[in-house]
């Protein structure tokens, strides 16, 4: 037996089905401890083995991890997955009941499903503190744009003096250009300016702790041209237990690395994988990108496929993939040398 579940901020619809794929109960339980007991209760009394729900990283979180405690195997399913799986059986329509049917279903027939870990210690810190800065990063961009608007209203001209705002110096010119001007646009402006130098001091402050963080992790990610702090910090976040993946074909599928086969009779071909998860395959584009520069083994191989044919895209997606086994093997070699500090451990 087999179930899925489509969470949402205050329900659960849950879905138990046979080995035939047939709907055995379908329920919609709150999304509150309650529903958790009950949600547990359900998979004992139908003696579910497996979980799938979309969205665990988010409304789901909680009821994953209360299945998770009571000793069942939960799954993520993506909900590219749940999209297709619906679109297979028209007529039925769109509700929640026909989603958690549709998850349930590829619970069952999918054998590879991402298992949803639970996110305590290293990691989980580690992810909330890339989170924060990712937010810092983005509110600080949309601030500078506001207020280099904001100064070519005010002050004509001073991009010859200050072309960018990117550091605090920077920003402690753009005060002074203010000084002694109290319009309502200038003390907005006033506002922002400070705001940024305020993100500028926090930035620094979260280099200092993820540094930290990656050398008590004990990784040696950063042996890797092109991997610096921050990447070797969101390759940790997101992979948590690297024995969650079987083999280097495991984890490039589940980072976007791997290609797609897409052949048709006699043409051979692979196209882009536009699935899996996007922050580690960030990160495999920030290493390809910086070992593109340099002299490397990387920029060698990617010279290589080039030579071959294939378009600059192309061979920075092979190096992309090539790139994924070197992660793999040195996250799976960090694991076998530290077995007794796993990453999970809470720090």
């Amino acid at each position: 037996m087999f179930a899925g579940i489509d969470s949402h901020k205050d329900t659960l619809a849950v879905a138990v089905i046979d080995d035939g794929g047939r709907a055995v109960v379908v329920r919609q339980l709150p999304n509150d401890p309650a529903g958790f007991t009950a949600l547990s209760a359900l998979a004992a009394e139908h003696r579910v083995e497996r979980v799938g729900i979309e969205g665990s990283t988010n409304f789901g979180w909680a009821a994953a991890m209360h299945l998770l405690e009571t000793g069942i195997a939960v799954v993520e399913v993506p909900p590219g997955l749940t999209s297709r799986e619906r679109s297979g059986r028209p007529g039925q329509g769109k509700t929640d009941p026909v989603d958690a049917v549709a998850i349930a279903r590829i619970t069952a027939r999918e054998p590879n499903l991402p298992t949803v870990r639970p996110m305590e210690g290293l990691p989980a810190d580690l992810r909330v503190l890339m989170d924060y800065r990712e937010q810092l990063i983005a509110e600080r961009t949309a601030t500078v744009n506001r207020v280099h608007a904001d100064l070519g209203w005010l002050r004509p001209g001073y991009r010859h003096r200050l072309p960018h705002l990117t550091n605090s110096s920077h920003l402690r010119a753009a005060l002074a250009l203010l000084e002694n001007d109290f319009s309502v646009r200038a003390t907005v402006t006033h506002a922002r300016l400070t705001r940024l130098l305020a993100i500028h001091a926090e930035l620094a402050g979260l280099r200092e702790q993820i540094a930290a963080l990656v050398e008590q992790s004990g990784s040696s990610l950063s042996g890797i041209y092109g991997i610096g702090v921050f990447v070797a910090a969101r390759i940790l976040a997101e992979v948590v237990d690297v024995r969650r993946y079987p083999s280097r074909h495991a984890f490039a599928a589940a980072n976007g690395s791997a290609p797609i086969p897409a052949s048709s009779g006699r043409t051979v071909r692979h196209r882009l994988n536009r699935g899996g998860n996007r922050q580690l395959n960030r990160a495999l584009y920030t290493i390809a990108i910086t070992e593109i520069r340099a002299d490397t083994e990387g920029r060698a191989y990617y010279a290589r496929k080039r030579a071959e044919g294939k378009t600059g895209r192309e061979a920075l997606r092979c190096l992309k993939r090539r790139l994924s086994d070197v992660v793999y093997r040195t996250l799976r070699a960090d694991q076998l040398t530290s077995p007794l500090q796993p990453l999970t451990a809470t720090a």
